[in-house]
């Protein structure tokens, strides 16, 4: 017997605990997750699936799992344990993109009941451009709109997508060296940002894009077939030169990228709301108490970056419903089974019993 407690639960362990409880009681998907950063996330995705029959469960796998990016943790850990009553959820990484080229990848990309994110990572989500205003709103009380966040992460899509491919190419063939991810995101951070004029950091980052595209036209020649090849590869699983910021490292997207925009406007638009208050006030104790009630309202705009949940509209998100909705029917094609399974027992068992009778 296992002394690991992942050797001993599995699919079928949650699937006879199922069982145990009242037929008209709901079935239990256990859905394990890599961190507590990640519980809140697939919590929210999971339970809109819940229904009269099922219900899904978020839980951490255990304590020697608690530490980041953990997804090839889980899937060393549960390996063969994962079934239709217990899964597991991880962020995709560049797992997804590599299509099989790597042991994980190969795991992340054909295990029925692996869910994973299809975007990088959680704060990719977090961080969907079309919520980002709202964030800011949360955040300052204050409903003006500097700038189309929309807009703007549309054309550092376009900007970085380029390179990107190129970040891809060099992972699938295996070499994290010649051109690293962490290279890649050192050009692509938003290093200065401006609320007045919000297009010059764009405008500096597309010359960095330019002069390392020119440095791996210059020492890597002869593969732009490839690299046009991949991008159309790239765009069946969802990446286009718009949504590119979805596919890039997430923490990286979060700290170096949005809140490099999101602190200065959000800064702005504080000042703003304590001027209009200074303006609007009748005298100074009126002023002292709105502009305290005011700094008390609102939020760190970092703290609700992290709890943004506005992000179902994302087009990575399609393909987890997707999922979702194959994983639901798995588990309920198994319920089928195993009923059917128990009626032939029950007839088997009266029908011995009827053979077994004495003649009167």
């Amino acid at each position: 017997m296992g002394k690991r407690l992942t050797e001993n639960i599995t699919s079928r362990y949650i699937q006879a605990a199922n069982n145990l409880r009242a037929k008209t009681a709901r079935k239990r998907i256990v859905a394990y997750v890599e961190s507590y950063d990640d519980v809140s996330f697939w919590s929210h995705i999971l339970s809109r699936f819940d229904n009269d029959t099922t219900y899904f469960q978020v839980l951490l796998p255990s304590s020697e799992n608690l530490v980041r990016g953990k997804s090839k943790a889980i899937m060393s850990s549960f390996g063969r344990s994962l079934g239709s009553h217990m899964i597991a959820c991880v962020d995709s990484d560049y797992d997804y993109l590599l299509q099989g080229t790597t042991n994980i990848s190969k795991v992340l990309c054909e295990s029925p009941y692996i869910l994973h994110t299809y975007a990088y990572a959680i704060e990719n989500y977090e961080c969907f451009a079309d919520s980002l205003h709202n964030v800011c709103v949360q955040a300052t009380l204050n409903d003006h709109r500097f700038i189309d966040f929309t807009a703007y992460m549309k054309l550092f899509s376009q900007i970085i997508h380029p390179l990107f491919v190129w970040n891809i190419w060099f992972y699938r063939r295996g070499d994290t060296y010649s051109f690293s991810i962490q290279d890649f995101n050192n050009i692509i951070r938003i290093t200065s940002f401006s609320v007045n004029t919000p297009s010059t950091s764009l405008e500096e980052l597309a010359s960095r894009v330019s002069r390392k595209l020119e440095w791996l036209d210059k020492h890597y020649p002869g593969h732009q077939e490839e690299i046009q090849k991949l991008a159309k590869n790239l765009r069946r699983l969802g990446v286009e030169p718009e949504n590119t910021y979805l596919f890039i490292q997430g923490h990286h997207l979060k700290d170096q990228v949005v809140l490099k925009i999101l602190i200065p406007i959000c800064s702005r638009l504080r000042r703003e709301r304590e001027e209009e208050i200074n303006q609007q006030a009748k005298h100074n104790e009126q002023r002292t108490n709105e502009l305290s009630s005011y700094r008390h309202s609102g939020e760190a705009v970092e703290l609700i970056l992290r709890k943004n949940t506005d992000f179902l509209k994302a087009p990575t998100y399609k393909y987890i419903e997707k999922e979702i909705k194959r994983l639901m029917k798995l588990h309920d094609q198994d319920l089928s089974s195993a009923a059917a399974e128990e009626k032939e027992n029950i007839n088997d068992s009266l029908k011995n019993d009827q053979d077994n009778e004495p003649n009167t």
